[in-house]
């Protein structure tokens, strides 16, 4: 195996880099590799998020992380990295359904108001209100109307949760067509997984353009400065939750020792 250094040499000889070999029969010396660095990271990462949760709590801080991007963009799998090792009587994953009739009645902020942290906790958001940014009128689920009214509204809105003592982040995990075609067939053929494949995503491809339109749009009137947007490169799943880890860390003050980012060009921030 030309090119691979004595340390990588050893770790595929360990335990681990064997199970790598024995599991997948499709695994390569530099995938194994490449698998076992990205583990080795992840672990030290959600030590770190173990410390920023103990921080939360003793201070009694509010956090706020939003997730949004394209269906398969990975915002799912970044969130069970993230929480995976922390209290979960600490924190909440919120992924609203379709609104009811009863809060289609009610102002459109109104159900995700109902899902802020109380004081030491974290609320993770897998899509938020955004939708109304992006998924609803690219689908024909909000009127026009509807749309401009929250998007005249959400800035204030964001302003108040923060001038009210919540920490928020907002990230947007961005993925080529190509990659979401990819994985989109990856979902349908596996038996686990193919439940996710929803009408909307079948019509995803095909409404890539208005997609990126309402994306754009979004950026434009939403991205402010005590509110930003952070883009997480997300083509590569493995880089994407790192990346998103360490932007976290290194947003909330819970310590002054931070890892350093090796993995700059996943992030982009306006």
């Amino acid at each position: 195996m030309k090119n691979l250094s004595d340390k990588s040499l050893n770790m595929l000889n360990s335990k681990k880099g064997l199970k790598y070999f024995l599991r997948d029969e499709n695994m390569t010396p530099y995938k194994a590799i490449r698998v076992m660095n990205y583990e080795n990271k992840l672990k030290k990462l959600q030590a770190e998020l173990i410390k920023l949760q103990q921080w939360v709590e003793l201070k009694n801080e509010k956090i706020v992380i939003v997730f949004e991007g394209r269906d398969a963009a990975g915002k799912g799998g970044a969130i069970r990295r993230i929480t995976q090792h922390l209290n979960p009587r600490e924190f909440e994953v919120v992924a609203l359904p379709k609104p009811s009739q009863e809060e289609k009645g009610e102002w459109y902020f109104q159900r995700y108001i109902n899902k802020l942290p109380r004081k030491g906790k974290i609320v993770f958001f897998d899509r938020s209100w955004y939708n109304r940014a992006i998924v609803e009128p690219v689908n024909g689920f909000c009127t026009q109307e509807e749309y401009e009214i929250f998007m005249n509204q959400v800035n204030d809105f964001e302003r108040m949760l923060i001038e009210s003592g919540i920490r928020l982040i907002k990230f947007y995990f961005s993925i080529s067509k190509a990659e979401q075609a990819k994985r989109f067939e990856e979902i349908k053929s596996s038996p686990v997984k193919k439940w996710k494949f929803s009408k909307v995503d079948q019509a995803a491809l095909g409404l890539w353009d208005s997609y990126t339109d309402y994306k754009n749009e979004m950026f434009e009137k939403t991205n402010t400065d005590i509110s930003p947007w952070i883009i997480i490169k997300a083509n590569r799943k493995i880089s994407a939750r790192i990346a998103a880890i360490k932007h976290i860390l290194d947003i909330i003050p819970y310590n002054e020792g931070l890892i350093e980012d090796e993995d700059e060009e996943d992030v982009i921030t306006f």
